[in-house]
C-alpha cells in the first residue's frame, strides 16, 4: 500500500491584491466559487486522500480564516502565524517546518482548484514519490486548457520526470500546479525571512532531484476574478 504524507500545507497568507475589491474584507481562499470557499474545496481534497494534519500560514485577515476553519471537525488543523510579515512560499514553508514534522509533506497553493480524471492526484503522488532520488515532486498541468492561466508555462520533463526550467523567451508545456510534495532537508541553511520557493525547486534541480507528475484532469488558477468567474462556470456546468 502507498505511504500518503500525513501532513500537508496549504499556503493563505497572500494578501490577494489581484482579486481586487473582492478581497477588501476577506482573504482570498475564502472567496467562494460555486457555494464553497476554495480552501474548503482544497481541504477536501486533501481529506478525501488520507492526509488527517494540515498547516495553514495566516497573514491578511488571519484571524477571519481561523474562525472559518474552526467549523471543520474533519481535519487536524494547525497554524503557523505570519501576522508580523509575509515570508512568501518558502520563507511561510520553512517557518512551518516544526509542524510539518520530518518526513516529506504536501504544499498545496491556497487558490487552485483541481479535478482528477484518473483517481485522486495526491495518492497519485504518493505513489510516485521516490526519497532516495526526489527532493521535490511537483504536481504539473498542460498550459493547454488549464482554466484561467494567461502564461506561457514554467517547466519541460524529461523522460525519466525530471525537470528543466522553461528557458527565457521560450514558451513551455507545463505550468507548475502549485500542488507538491517536499522534503525537509531542502530548506536547510536557507535565508531566514521572506524567499520564495523557487529557490527550493533550483536546490533540488541542481542536484537533479526534481521531478514532476504530470496531472490528468482539470486544473484552475483562480488569483484574479476572471479566473474565479470561469471556475464558477466548470463547477456549475
Amino acid at each position: 500500500m502507498v505511504e500518503i504524507p500525513r501532513t500537508a500545507m496549504i499556503l493563505a497568507a497572500g494578501l490577494g491584491r489581484r482579486m481586487g475589491a473582492l478581497t477588501a474584507s476577506r482573504p482570498k481562499p475564502l472567496l467562494w466559487v460555486a457555494g464553497r470557499a476554495i480552501i474548503d474545496r482544497v481541504l477536501d481534497r486533501v481529506r478525501d486522500a488520507g492526509i488527517d494534519r494540515v498547516v495553514v500560514n495566516l497573514h491578511y485577515e488571519g484571524e477571519t480564516l481561523r474562525r472559518h476553519l474552526e467549523a471543520r471537525g474533519d481535519l487536524d488543523i494547525q497554524y503557523s502565524d505570519e501576522s508580523d510579515g509575509l515570508l512568501e512560499t518558502g520563507g511561510g514553508v520553512a517557518r512551518a517546518l516544526t509542524l510539518l514534522g520530518d518526513g516529506p509533506f504536501f504544499v498545496i497553493n491556497g487558490d487552485v482548484l483541481w479535478f482528477d480524471d484518473r483517481g485522486n492526484s495526491l495518492a497519485a503522488m504518493a505513489a510516485r514519490f521516490e526519497p532516495g532520488i526526489m527532493d521535490a515532486l511537483l504536481l504539473l498541468q498542460p498550459t493547454v486548457g488549464a482554466i484561467g492561466y494567461r502564461g506561457v508555462g514554467d517547466f519541460t520533463m524529461l523522460d525519466d520526470g525530471q525537470l528543466r526550467r522553461r528557458g527565457e523567451g521560450r514558451v513551455a508545456p507545463f505550468i507548475h500546479s502549485g500542488i507538491q510534495i517536499l522534503t525537509p532537508e531542502l530548506f536547510t541553511d536557507c535565508p531566514p525571512g521572506a524567499f520564495s520557493l523557487n529557490r527550493i525547486y533550483d536546490r533540488a534541480g541542481r542536484g537533479n532531484r526534481l521531478f514532476g507528475l504530470r496531472h490528468e484532469g482539470g486544473w484552475m488558477e483562480l488569483n484574479r476574478p476572471e479566473g474565479l468567474a470561469a471556475a464558477e462556470r466548470a463547477l456549475r456546468g
